[in-house]
């Protein structure tokens, strides 16, 4: 007989030590240093399962974790505990499917403040709310949005190896933001493809591009359609300009410094970090040093900032 149903597994036996596991790089105190990262932590935590993650913690800290991968709506991880063979781990969050997607670029897109962000490698807090305007909430409302899975015989849920991944999964956000777009189905080159096209600029552009660009818009001299163009949708300041009827100069100049459309009641935040560029960059291969080398980078910018 065994104690699983008394939730005793905490103290199966100590993990098996492991090389060239995936360490976090917090050594003590909270995990996460992004508004992103955090958030997704909050958002665990609030689900009541505070205390169950915590035993995660000292796993992600002593690189238990061999081997993270995410994907559109999965993440899967590899991780050691005191059995010989590591455990294989799998959390699943649904992907939004293509057409809210599209909503969602054509918000972003038809905000230069977003796009400029994005483009930058850089997620504004100010996305959490687009997204939940859009119908698309960007991080689980609820812990049944969560399916968690571990190859362990511990019956809680989630258990420290489960725990452990949320951990490193937080870090893993930090590094690369575009990585929480990427579970949520939209990868990085993908999303800023899709906003480059939507905001009129070359997408992938190589050296035809601008030849390409000209012919998808107007067709060659004396063919049948030789003076038909094709409308673009508008993006930008011309979006919000699209809908007004057209006034005199005369007959508008004393509302010609007014906006269009309201403003928002406060400034978007513009503050960026000096690592900015190392998460646009995205981490280095495994081969030169991947995460590690990032980390030292990382404070290397920090101290040139001062």
């Amino acid at each position: 007989m065994t104690d699983r149903g008394n939730g005793r597994f905490a103290d199966y036996g100590r993990p098996r030590r492991v090389e060239g596991g995936l360490r976090a790089r917090s050594t003590r105190g909270a995990i996460g240093r992004s508004w992103w990262s955090r958030r997704f932590l909050e958002v665990l935590e609030s689900f009541a399962l505070g205390t169950r993650l915590t035993r995660g913690r000292s796993y992600a800290r002593a690189g238990q974790v061999l081997r993270l991968d995410v994907g559109p709506g999965v993440v899967t991880a590899v991780v050691q505990g005191s059995r010989a063979q590591p455990y294989q781990v799998r959390v699943e969050l649904s992907a939004f499917p293509p057409e809210l997607w599209s909503r969602v670029e054509e918000e972003l897109a038809g905000q230069a403040f977003f796009s400029a962000r994005l483009l930058a490698g850089d997620l504004p807090a100010e996305l959490e709310e687009l997204f939940a305007a859009a119908g698309a909430p960007l991080f689980p409302g609820g812990v049944d949005e969560l399916a968690q899975r571990c190859s362990c015989p511990d019956f809680a849920v989630p258990c420290k190896h489960l725990a452990a991944t949320f951990y490193l999964l937080a870090e893993a956000f930090d590094a690369d933001p575009f990585q929480l777009l990427h579970w949520r189905g939209r990868s990085r080159a993908e999303l800023l493809d899709r906003l480059r096209a939507l905001r009129g600029g070359p997408a992938g552009a190589g050296p035809d591009a601008p030849a390409a660009a000209l012919a998808s818009t107007v067709d060659a001299p004396g063919s049948p359609a030789g003076d038909a163009t094709v409308d673009a949708p508008p993006a930008g300041a011309a979006r919000a300009l699209a809908g007004l009827p057209p006034a005199p100069l005369a007959e508008a100049v004393d509302r010609f410094w007014l906006p269009p459309v309201p403003l928002p009641d406060r400034p978007p935040n513009l503050a960026t970090g000096p690592d900015l560029l190392l998460r646009q960059l995205g981490a280095p291969a495994p081969a030169i040093g991947g995460p590690g080398l990032l980390e030292r980078l990382r404070r290397a910018y920090r101290l040139l900032g001062r």
